[in-house]
């Protein structure tokens, strides 16, 4: 797909409902393929937003956990940076060829360009232990004193977190688990055609056509609103429509299961995976953390 131009989409605010739609479509088809392709693309896009140069050929992630007390951190030497640490969550550990990482350095978080060739570089077998998202092959990653040119910095210290780019890119991961939740009804919608429904189950699958259909009026509405506005602070929308496209994927997963039993969940290795795949993948929404901030920004803006 990298080779056949496949991932050559809009930048976020100048076509945001055409990028997102081919997430999305991505996500219908395969979520590990979406995770993969979205971390790429997502990478493409910071590199633009930060005007640094772009990284030609190869493919490309985006790794930025610091879960528990890891992650990365950068000493300066001799012009250089000398990186190392432990990543968590490191989708495509053993496939890209090069990601975007944060580290910590004395002058604050910088975002790098990390050579995934380098010998520093070592994923770390058996860290992912879900069945769900199992393919996207994403370990934990030790990086062992591996030398990163200063040129490789990208941003200024900070700006991976301050840059507005940060949350447009929040969402189009929801638009990736809306594509995964909508893959879902178009799997139980052919089911259903081949056989008798009842009426519970065809109230289930309205109840699911209906959640994707109102997930799709939220994206469509954000994307316009970030086209709109390119630069602007779009922290709370990315917030709301994180929280819509979890509750579309969290209320089709749960119907799924009423509709269909336990039989394609145990001999349809295809929908199982794909079940699996979405019930992980849409953990990374933080629940009432992430509902606290929303909460916490609302009052701010009546105060």
């Amino acid at each position: 797909m990298l080779q056949a131009g496949a991932f050559d989409i809009p930048l976020p605010g100048a076509g945001t409902r055409r990028r997102w739609e081919a997430l999305a479509r991505w996500g219908s088809r395969d979520l590990v393929l979406a995770r993969l392709a979205e971390g790429h693309t997502d990478a493409v896009a910071i590199l633009a937003e930060a005007g640094h140069p772009p990284v030609e050929r190869r493919l490309l992630g985006v790794w930025a956990s610091a879960s528990e007390g890891t992650g990365l951190k950068a000493q300066p030497d001799d012009g250089r940076w000398l990186v190392s640490g432990t990543l968590r969550f490191a989708s495509g550990a053993r496939v890209l060829d090069t990601a975007l990482v944060t580290a910590d350095s004395p002058d604050g978080r910088l975002l790098l360009v990390l050579d995934l060739g380098d010998d520093a570089v070592t994923p770390v077998p058996g860290t992912w232990q879900a069945v769900g998202m199992d393919d996207s092959d994403s370990l934990d990653v030790t990086v062992g004193s591996a030398h990163v040119e200063a040129g490789a910095a990208v941003g200024p210290p900070g700006f991976y977190v301050q840059r507005p780019g940060l949350s447009v890119g929040g969402m189009g991961v929801a638009a990736v688990w809306w594509g995964g939740a909508r893959g879902i009804v178009d799997a139980l919608t052919t089911a259903l055609t081949q056989r008798d429904p009842t009426e519970h189950q065809l109230a289930h699958l309205g109840a699911c056509a209906s959640a994707v259909t109102r997930g799709a009026a939220v994206l469509d509405r954000a994307a316009v609103a970030v086209d709109a506005d390119p630069g602007g602070d779009h922290r709370s929308l990315s917030q709301h429509v994180r929280h819509e496209m979890e509750q579309v994927a969290d209320e089709v997963v749960r119907r799924a299961g009423r509709i269909t039993g336990a039989g394609p969940l145990c001999r349809d290795a295809a929908y199982a995976r794909s079940v699996a795949d979405l019930t992980v993948f849409v953990r990374q929404h933080h629940a009432e953390a992430d509902l606290a901030r929303l909460g916490r920004a609302t009052l701010e803006r009546r105060a």
